[in-house]
């Protein structure tokens, strides 16, 4: 029966004869564990930046933008060409099925101005449930009603941005601003979202009634035109039965043919946040696929510099083997120096990765995450590599001749 602690022992006994050798040896290890430290942390926290960002925009969503405008053979894009109106997105709910919520939408920039303070930024024209669509939640104040649009009040929403530029410490709520030359009274902070992973702040617009947008701030020269129609749909299940709805309904109000293009698009939001989620995992699985190659090439270290020892210690295998010991007690002797020497750099790497890790995350703007699985994976696989690589060296030491190895010079 082999003794495993005798044997441990011997083990730890003959890599500390040769410290420098056994670091060096433990070398590839370090590097390709703390590489496979930092590029699953560089994925992982890929993953969830944009599944945070996917969730800030809200769920099961379909956009609806009105048709390209041609100008001299010049197509404009979409959103371009007056095709969408109010009375659209009034007969979504009404016409279509799996329908939660419906908020028409038209943007543009404008200057705002407080006291002697001033700030440009984006200024939607929507309603009350756009908020609800697209996870916005009001801090202080608050939504806009049925009846600021009915009546086109001059009433507005401010994102965080906005009330830290234009009031400072002030709070905001009922006080009057002007957006261009028309004066609006704030109603409702929102509650700060940050910036998206496109780098765009979230908290940086003011919402104000569609109706209101349209008479008094932008001007169309299209009564009741808009730029898009914001979706939500009860449930994932019923975001295509909607969206074929929708379309269906649409080709019928503006009169298009079977063969006639439509003059709008239906963007459907929960197939890109699934297409950019499974991206972003294939890319983590990438990089950590990459980064385990620098383990593979450290096992091929460890079996290199373990036939190096074999060789020298030739002769003291014969001394071991000549009183007594099997086989057996040689190989697993060696598996043991193969495995301390892998799972050692292993336990470095994990800490000089965890560490690369916070530091990337520290000096840029990448968002990091490190788990328990990455790192309990990142060990385990290189004690593997140490018993794998380790095994014809130990395999080799064992076959050896008790006489031809005392023999050996």
């Amino acid at each position: 029966m082999i003794d495993f602690k005798s044997t441990v022992i011997m083990a730890i006994r003959s890599l500390k004869i040769n410290k420098m050798r056994s670091m060096l040896t433990s070398l590839g290890i370090i590097i390709g564990v703390s590489a496979v430290i930092i590029m699953l942390a560089v994925g992982s926290g890929a993953s969830k930046r944009i599944a945070k960002d996917m969730e800030s925009m809200g769920s099961n969503l379909l956009m609806i933008r009105s048709a390209s405008a041609n100008t001299g053979g010049v197509r404009q894009g979409f959103g371009t060409k007056p095709s969408l109106t109010l009375k659209d997105a009034e007969a979504i709910p009404q016409s279509c099925r799996g329908i939660l919520a419906v908020a028409p939408y038209s943007s543009g920039t404008q200057q705002l101005t407080y006291g002697n303070q001033n700030w440009s930024t984006t200024i939607g024209g929507t309603t009350g449930a756009y908020l609800f669509i697209r996870n916005y939640e009001i801090l202080s104040g608050r939504n806009m009603g049925k009846e600021d649009i009915q009546n086109s009040s001059k009433v507005a929403i401010i994102g965080n941005t906005v009330a830290t530029e234009l009031f400072g410490d002030v709070d905001p709520i009922n006080k009057t601003m002007r957006i261009g030359n028309v004066p609006f009274k704030i109603i409702g902070l929102l509650k700060t979202k940050g910036q998206s992973g496109m780098g765009m702040d979230q908290d940086d617009l003011v919402f104000i009634p569609i109706t209101t947008a349209q008479k008094k701030v932008f001007g169309t020269e299209f009564p009741g035109s808009i730029k898009m129609i914001n979706v939500k749909a009860s449930s994932s299940e019923l975001l295509n039965v909607a969206q074929e709805d929708i379309a269906d309904l649409l080709r019928t109000r503006h009169h298009i043919g079977k063969n006639q293009d439509d003059d709008f698009e239906i963007r459907n939001l929960a197939e890109m946040q699934e297409t950019i989620k499974s991206s972003a995992q294939t890319m983590s699985v990438l990089l950590g696929a990459i980064a385990s190659v620098s383990l593979l090439v450290g096992g091929i270290g460890i079996m290199n510099i373990m036939l190096v020892s074999v060789t020298e210690r030739t002769k003291e295998i014969g001394i071991r083997m000549a009183i007594g010991a099997k086989a057996t007690d040689i190989r697993v002797q060696f598996l043991i120096e193969s495995f301390l020497l892998s799972i050692i750099g292993g336990i470095i790497g994990v800490v000089i990765g965890v560490l690369g890790a916070k530091s990337i995350e520290l000096f840029s703007t990448m968002s990091i995450s490190i788990s328990g699985f990455s790192i309990a994976l990142a060990l385990g696989f290189s004690g593997a590599i140490g018993v794998l690589f380790g095994y014809y060296p130990a395999y080799k030491a064992s076959l050896l001749n008790p006489i031809d190895a005392l023999r050996y010079e």
